[in-house]
């Protein structure tokens, strides 16, 4: 027989514990709430994003349509064509962007690790505009590409930051901002280098955008957030033991450098298949986890509520977008990065480490 109890811990945060004969585990329940309000809040913006646009929508009329009753007019073709597409686009890379930077700055143990400041949203770029430049691909391959890219970057900057069979650190960081700006002069290069018509789709793909988005952007993105997500949960504790440093996480049986790696790999598909489908986001995999363990008072890693607030930050961002470029096509990437920039620098001026 399993019971569940309710106890407060040391920092005053309220658990649900179950306990049975063979397993006990203990769910805290501010992240929980904290995640679910998120989720609701990322919904409600979504339906009403829905509605905006040169063809305005109501909202009944949106929801009528995503609950299967439209009118197969113009209306239900702009809502499940166009729209639609891009807000699961948003919510799905905004999440995986999240869940990534939740990882790396959990396996780095600094608050700079994410995957576009070490480096690794350049390489998958890299990779995605291999693509879009020299083969002409479309959304499958280009994701494909990105997320391959972000491999064989983040691969060369793990083995080079491995140092007496440790990686992680500030190490790693400065490797991974060293092969970021590699990279980054790579890919300009390939602009200049490349054809005209490719090269202008590209450098509209290298702002990051959610415009002219489709299924197939959206399937992608769905999937390998879908797949992968669930993974980096699963493993979250050790990875939290990992944070308390490699040799105690030992002596508790963690496989340190597997778990790690293992992790890293699935950061980094997650960062390229969000890439994929949106182009480069910037400051999004900074910030997601930052504000989501701020709000949930959490020790570890936040994985899920990582992703509920980078879903809710993108898709606040594309609403914020669509609202002060109404009569203009402006990146979503731009505005996260203005944003993002402003919030870098105040993370660095409260930095407590040299």
């Amino acid at each position: 027989m399993s019971r569940a109890s309710t106890q407060s811990s040391t920092s005053t945060a309220r658990r649900l514990v179950w306990r049975s004969r063979r397993i006990s585990f203990a769910i805290t329940v501010r992240p929980i709430a904290i995640t679910l309000c998120l989720t609701v809040l990322t919904f409600l913006a979504a339906l009403f994003a829905i509605t905006l646009g040169r063809v305005s929508v109501p909202l009944m009329d949106v929801v009528a349509t995503l609950l299967g009753h439209g009118d197969g007019g113009m209306r239900q073709q702009v809502i499940m064509n166009l729209r639609l597409p891009r807000l699961l686009v948003a919510i799905f890379a905004g999440a995986s962007l999240g869940v990534s930077g939740a990882v790396f700055q959990s396996v780095s143990r600094n608050a700079l690790g994410s995957p576009d400041v070490i480096g690794f949203t350049a390489g998958a770029a890299t990779g995605a505009l291999l693509q879009i430049v020299i083969f002409g691909g479309g959304p499958l391959a280009v994701a494909l590409s990105a997320m391959l890219g972000g491999l064989v970057t983040a691969t060369f900057v793990y083995l080079l930051s491995f140092r007496q069979g440790v990686t992680g650190g500030y190490r790693l960081v400065l490797i991974g901002i060293g092969a970021g700006a590699t990279l980054n002069a790579l890919n300009g290069l390939m602009l200049v280098k490349g054809d005209l018509d490719n090269a202008i789709a590209a450098n509209l793909w290298l702002a990051g955008s959610l415009d002219a988005r489709n299924w197939d952007h959206a399937s992608t993105v769905m999937g390998g957030a879908l797949l992968l997500i669930p993974l980096v949960g699963f493993a979250a504790t050790r990875l939290r033991m990992i944070e308390m440093g490699d040799d105690l996480a030992r002596q508790l049986g963690v496989n340190v450098e597997r778990t790690r790696f293992a992790m890293v790999a699935c950061a980094v598909l997650l960062a390229g298949v969000a890439t994929g489908a949106a182009g480069p986001i910037a400051f999004l995999a900074l910030a997601a986890p930052q504000l989501a363990a701020r709000l949930t008072a959490s020790r570890g890693m936040p994985v899920f509520s990582a992703a509920a607030m980078g879903a809710f930050l993108l898709v606040i961002a594309d609403l914020v977008t669509q609202y002060i470029a109404a009569d203009i096509v402006l990146p979503i990437g731009r505005t996260t990065g203005l944003v993002g920039g402003l919030y870098l620098l105040w993370l660095l001026t409260r930095s407590k480490q040299r």
